[in-house]
């Protein structure tokens, strides 16, 4: 079995809703320009007995004229073929956002069309220079007027996996199409610096159903040009019909997991549209407002929330598409009805079935609440099952910095808030201050450091907030599990399992975060450490593919002077000036390496010391690469997982990737309070939830070491240590006259 989860991104999370819930509504609307008449007779008098939300509805019509969509092979950005939709769509759980960025960018149609002029002007200019003629025209006045600009003709575009022969196929009869044919053709041979033939996808026109704090109930897309298939709008039929069919089944099946219901009263973003809908929005039993909306903008506590929407763990059917509810003896995985959870109970082999997990699973989710137990004021909201991660954030103003690698605010790559550039966030530490990315204009959320250090190890949230002078409404847990959790490690959980390595009187420690990806983007936190730590050196090195390119053999290293803090790059230039006279002794580096490369490839010397966040080695191929060449190096790894769920699945893959095997895993008493939203199971999901230790395949002709468990009381020896050795001693003799025998 194997589970959606929060491994996902939140923003593929979110488009895989978006689109799920459009492919349904455009196959249940039936073709384009289908009468209303009969069709959807049925469906109003449904909508008519629906309950009423108290909350305005409102449609919204946004034009979008200049901005189309470019599709690139993944080769090397840039328009192109494009991904099939299911593999945009983010079918596979394990993609990411970053996978995409080969393939999707983000094209100004305005702009593309002044290069096309540009580049027929300088054809022109030199064919007149070779031709020694500055008056011939070698192109036909006619061919150049076929090229329009994208406020007065739409362009003829494929949808994704679409093949050019489609192209030529679909679409009617109107001129403005067959120009369009005629311009696509003539367009590869202008167009130079174009890697493929296939033009933008041009959305003209977003047709949305919010209400009036912003919630989404469906949503319209009027791609240009006829496509010849029904997963794809045109926007050459009536807009009124259109719009009044997507508000019919924004009433009767709303995105996500709301329950049917109808507007008191409902609004329109257009003047036009609002007078041609006054004849039909009645018919459902709502009141039209007199005048349409004239102008609407967010609230100050709008968020864009990412919704809830369950599927079914066998047929992934969405729970605006059917009616979902757990298996009734674990309650823990999500069907659409006995069908489902009977195939999955049967599945083959046995060790993937229902039948199998459902014991352990129930036993997992018998664990939600000590998962749950934690000491801030705002645990039983961050922790319920319709946890609002972005509405949360919100609330406490926490839009910007590292704080949008937690929602679906992700900023680009031109933001002065982005955390990723050549050296992470350097430009942004001239001040001193690690956590600048955290708090921007505001007041700091990070107290200053207490001159004295940590007397004692800290074993829960609540001891380190109380040393380091955090409030308990303070969200900072969520970003500081990531130190917080390499503290523990160092100081709890090596000792305990491996002592003799006397792990806690080292000066220096070299740490590999193996396979790492999003904790990177929180790179600047990990100064905690040193903090925590002051009497050691730490290099932590950042390996794995999931890593920025241009990050590729970074190294920087932050020096703290107090609470400040200096960066120096691998040059050894400072980033900033010296902050005064330091005394012998009393500043530790940390000094951050990175190599955006799968683990197995990694050269260099042997670490400390190996640590991995939320793993998931079935999630992903080079684990079973990556996890041979640390049993070959045999350094102790410690590993964390969202789920007790993924420590099963992680042990069964460390003993098909090496024969070896994991500890037992244990609650990390600094995992962070967020609950991850579960797309088609109910149990509990928390970033570095649970922590074990990766258990090594024997040496041939050594003894296994088992796994530790909480250790018993001490049995009393049978047979005391002389006289062990007296036995020793014994055993001479007899051998040596075995031999002479």
């Amino acid at each position: 079995m194997e589970f959606v989860s929060g491994y996902q991104d939140e923003f593929l999370d979110f488009a895989a809703l978006l689109f799920g819930w459009y492919r349904k509504f455009v196959a249940e609307r039936g073709s384009v320009g289908t009468s209303l008449e009969g069709r959807w007779q049925q469906l109003e008098a449904q909508i008519r007995r629906l309950p009423q939300d108290p909350a305005l509805w409102v449609l919204h019509v946004l034009p979008n004229h200049s901005v189309g969509i470019s599709l690139g092979q993944g080769a090397e950005p840039g328009p192109g073929p494009g991904l099939g939709a299911a593999l945009l769509l983010g079918d596979h759980p394990p993609l990411h956002l970053r996978d995409l960025s080969p393939y999707i960018s983000f094209v100004n149609l305005e702009d593309e069309e002044e290069g096309e002029e540009e580049e027929e002007e300088d054809e022109e200019e030199k064919k007149r220079e070779e031709g020694g003629s500055g008056t011939e025209k070698v192109e036909p006045e006619e061919d150049r007027e076929l090229a329009p600009t994208s406020r007065e003709s739409p362009q003829e575009v494929n949808p994704p996996g679409e093949s050019e022969e489609a192209e030529q196929e679909a679409g009617g009869g109107e001129d403005g199409c067959r120009e369009n044919r005629v311009e696509d053709k003539t367009r590869p041979q202008k167009r130079k610096g174009q890697r493929s033939e296939a033009a933008p996808l041009h959305l003209s026109c977003l047709l949305l159903v919010t209400d009036e704090h912003g919630t989404i109930f469906g949503i319209d897309l009027l791609v240009d040009g006829a496509q010849g298939t029904g997963s794809w709008g045109s926007g050459t039929e009536n807009l009124a019909s259109r719009a009044y069919v997507l508000l019919c089944h924004s009433m009767a099946c709303p995105m996500g997991s709301r329950d049917p219901r109808k507007p008191r009263q409902f609004t329109v973003g257009d003047a036009q549209l609002h007078r041609e809908l006054k004849s039909l929005v009645p018919r459902l039993g709502v009141k039209l407002a007199k005048t349409p909306m004239r102008t609407w903008g967010p609230r100050p506590d709008f968020t864009f929330a990412s919704l809830h929407a369950r599927t079914c763990h066998v047929c992934h059917r969405h729970s605006f598409e059917v009616n979902l509810t757990p298996c009734p003896q674990c309650n823990a995985v999500l069907y659409c009805g006995e069908a489902c959870l009977q195939a999955d109970w049967w599945r083959c082999p046995d060790d993937v079935s229902h039948q199998f997990w459902c014991p352990k699973l129930a036993a997992f989710v018998e664990r939600a609440g000590e998962l749950a137990t934690l000491p801030f004021t705002y645990t039983t909201e961050v922790t319920s099952e319709t946890f609002n991660k972005e509405a949360f954030l919100a609330s406490r103003g926490l839009t910007y910095g590292y704080w949008t690698q937690l929602s679906m605010l992700i900023p680009g790559p031109g933001s002065p808030w982005h955390p990723r550039g050549n050296t992470p966030s350097l430009s942004l530490l001239l001040g001193g201050d690690p956590y600048q990315l955290l708090q921007g204009d505001r007041p700091a959320l990070m107290p200053p450091v207490p001159p004295d250090p940590p007397r004692g190890l800290f074993g829960s949230w609540q001891d380190y907030y109380t040393w380091r002078g955090l409030s308990l409404d303070s969200p900072m847990a969520v970003l500081l599990t990531y130190p917080l959790t390499v503290y523990y490690v160092i100081t709890h959980l090596v000792p305990q399992s491996f002592p003799e390595l006397n792990i806690q009187n080292k000066q220096s420690l070299k740490i590999h975060v193996v396979e790492a990806g999003k904790e990177f983007d929180f790179v600047m936190v990990f100064w905690e450490l040193l903090v925590l730590l002051p009497h050691v050196a730490l290099e932590l090195q950042f390996v794995g593919d999931g890593l920025p390119p241009e990050s590729d053999q970074q190294h920087f290293t932050l020096q703290r002077d107090g609470p400040k803090v200096s960066v120096r790059n691998s040059s050894g230039v400072s980033a900033r000036p010296s902050s005064g006279t330091k005394e012998k002794g009393s500043r530790r580096d940390l000094q951050i390496k990175v190599s955006a490369r799968p683990y197995h490839l990694l050269q260099g010397p042997k670490p400390d010391l190996v640590i991995g966040f939320n793993s998931g080695f079935g999630l992903k191929d080079t684990w079973l690469s990556s996890l041979p060449r640390l049993q070959s190096r045999r350094v102790p790894a410690f590993f964390t997982e969202s789920s007790e769920y993924g420590c099963v699945i992680d042990g069964q893959t460390m003993a098909v990737a090496t024969g070896g095997g994991t500890s037992r895993p244990q609650l990390n008493p600094f995992r962070s309070p967020f609950r991850l939203r579960a797309a088609d199971n109910c149990m509990p999901w928390y970033c570095n939830a649970f922590v074990f230790h990766l258990v090594y395949k024997p040496l041939q002709g050594s003894v296994a070491r088992p796994a530790p468990v909480p250790a018993p009381p001490s049995p009393t020896p049978s047979v005391s240590p002389a006289r062990t050795r007296r036995r020793r001693g014994e055993k001479k003799p007899g051998r040596g006259a075995r031999r002479r025998r």
